[in-house]
């Protein structure tokens, strides 16, 4: 490494570690990142001469001059993270302390044509319109977009989606919508990237939306696999000769464990179902049981494989954090090895996930290359 990527990878290093607390000194800096104060000294002095970090207040004095506290500068760049599905659009403007500052779902049929990119664009547009002036558009750094499906980074394609009904589909047109750079990601993925990599090292994310998605990482980064298939858990299958899958085959997890596994082929939401449930519904309260039931085995199954902590995501593992004692009950049923549930965790992001972690890919590169 050159002595200017040293320097880089110092500071970044420093900004990571400051996004991840409300405030920090110099002092704590210097000791848990085990960096020289002068080193310390400089690389703060910069950043704050650029805006990147704050002085947010001070610490009570241990005699002599109160030490300063520091923080970083959430409204110093921003990052648009969008959702894709078959039926919906979801907005999260993400800032760089990756708080959601505004998000938006709206209904909106995916077609694979031109018309659907240019609606995409202007939906995106007018959930931007508060950032109009120059000064806030240079704030912009990106658009990141998470789709259902496999993708090919490099030639911007989508080389399948069971979701989208799609097969080897450009993603160009999409891209040439907007004026800011844009990047795609599998849902899944992307909703693991939503999650703090520095805790979670090795984990599987389990992505509980309509359709089961999934992903993992491993020495912190995403493990994709030879050919980007890596995490399909949703279409591994749970109960031979089962349920119909959207796949095609039969007793595929998806098809017990999504969320669409609830509310089935009737127009009720998820959410709907779930009030029914805290009204004590009975019907509401079987399918419950058996959901969770069914939950339990595929989560035993994936920690008996390959034994790291599993991230209840998606729009079920909003609404499963509540629920984690009898969901955790059925789980020890099935898995004699584990004797507690710390591996169990819920997601850091309730809502929208994928378009929190789409959006994070800008705001990391830029704090790598600060």
């Amino acid at each position: 490494m050159s002595g200017l990527e040293k320097k880089f990878a110092t500071k970044s290093k420093i900004v990571n570690y400051i996004i991840n607390r409300e405030s920090t000194s110099k002092v704590e800096i210097s000791k848990e990142l085990n960096l020289s104060m002068p080193t310390v000294l400089s690389n703060v002095k910069d950043l704050l001469e650029k805006g990147i970090i704050i002085e947010n207040g001070e610490y009570e004095s241990t005699g002599g001059r109160k030490a300063k506290s520091i923080g970083i500068n959430p409204s110093y760049r921003y990052a648009m993270g969008i959702v894709i599905t078959a039926n919906h659009l979801g907005m999260v403007l993400v800032n760089l302390k990756y708080e959601i500052v505004k998000s938006e779902r709206i209904r909106l049929k995916f077609v694979p044509d031109m018309s659907y990119c240019s609606q995409v664009a202007d939906f995106a547009a007018k959930f931007l319109d508060h950032m109009n002036d120059a000064e806030q558009k240079e704030k912009l750094l990106g658009v990141g977009i998470s789709i259902p499906g496999i993708i090919n980074q490099e030639q911007k394609l989508v080389i399948k989606s069971h979701a989208l009904k799609l097969e080897n589909y450009s993603l160009s047109f999409l891209e040439q919508a907007f004026s800011v750079p844009v990047y795609f990601s599998n849902d899944a993925n992307a909703a693991m990237m939503a999650e703090d990599m520095n805790i979670y090292q090795n984990a599987i994310y389990l992505s509980l939306n309509q359709t089961l998605g999934g992903a993992f990482c491993i020495g912190g980064n995403l493990f994709s696999g030879e050919n980007q298939k890596a995490g399909e858990f949703g279409h591994m299958i749970l109960v031979p000769q089962g349920r119909k899958c959207y796949c095609g085959k039969s007793g595929c997890a998806d098809a017990y464990c999504a969320a669409g596994a609830l509310v089935g082929e009737s127009k009720d939401s998820v959410e709907q179902f779930m009030q029914l449930l805290q009204n004590n519904d009975e019907k509401a309260e079987k399918k419950w049981e058996e959901y969770l039931d069914y939950l339990a085995v595929l989560i035993s199954n994936l920690r008996m494989a390959y034994d790291m902590d599993i991230i209840l995501g998606g729009e079920m593992g909003g609404y499963l954090s509540d629920y984690m004692i009898p969901l955790g009950e059925k789980v020890m049923k099935y898995n004699g090895f584990d004797h507690d549930l710390r591996y169990l965790k819920n997601c850091s992001y309730k809502k929208e996930a994928s378009a929190v972690g789409a959006a994070k890919h800008f705001l990391q590169d830029f704090i790598g290359k600060i």
